[in-house]
């Protein structure tokens, strides 16, 4: 089963694009398969499903949303999230890459790294967060943040893409959680 992900993954990496250019390797994104467990995640500045505000996107501040999660396993190790954009033009586009938050961590203030946590590369090739940014006159986009609680630190290069997190948490993941908002630039 491991093989088959694995070779899933190698097979759907693609150069995807977001906004006025710029693309990432495409991983698949959601829930590794041995997840078993659900953990919530919610943000102040949008509701589930709802429309992310100016401020957190390319078009405003470019900081990344608050965000509060609860119901993590006891025996987490470290938490990890992901967000991307699975509406890009070019096949799904990541945003944001982080690892080795404090499983204890119930907040994550906007605009901020967590003390100790890492961060990878987006698709924008930069490391850190890269706020929603489709192109103008596209319906709006779905962006999609996965936060998992992992049993060990995925021990990822600083330089790692979606790929590459989504291999080091395979089999290793205990529960996700999903807060999905939507954002779109008029033409």
């Amino acid at each position: 089963m491991r093989r088959l992900w694995m070779v899933a993954v190698a097979a759907t990496a693609v150069v995807a694009g977001c906004g006025d250019g710029g693309g990432s390797a495409a991983a698949p994104s959601g829930p590794s398969p041995t997840a078993t467990g659900r953990l919530t995640v919610t943000s102040s500045a949008y509701t589930d499903g709802g429309t992310i505000p100016r401020r957190f996107t390319c078009d405003g501040e470019n900081v990344s949303p608050p965000l509060a999660l609860s119901g993590v396993p006891a025996h987490t190790a470290s938490l990890a999230l992901l967000l991307q954009d699975p509406d890009a033009p070019r096949g799904t586009f990541t945003h944001w890459l982080v690892w080795d938050i404090d499983p204890h961590t119930g907040r994550l203030a906007s605009g901020g790294r967590p003390q100790g946590a890492r961060q990878g590369r987006n698709g924008f090739g930069k490391t850190g967060y890269g706020g929603p940014c489709p192109p103008r006159g596209d319906r709006p986009h779905r962006y999609v943040l996965t936060v998992y609680a992992t049993d060990r630190s995925p021990g990822l290069a600083p330089d790692a893409g979606p790929a590459d997190f989504l291999r080091a948490l395979y089999g290793h993941t205990l529960a996700t959680g999903t807060l999905t908002g939507r954002y779109g630039r008029q033409g």
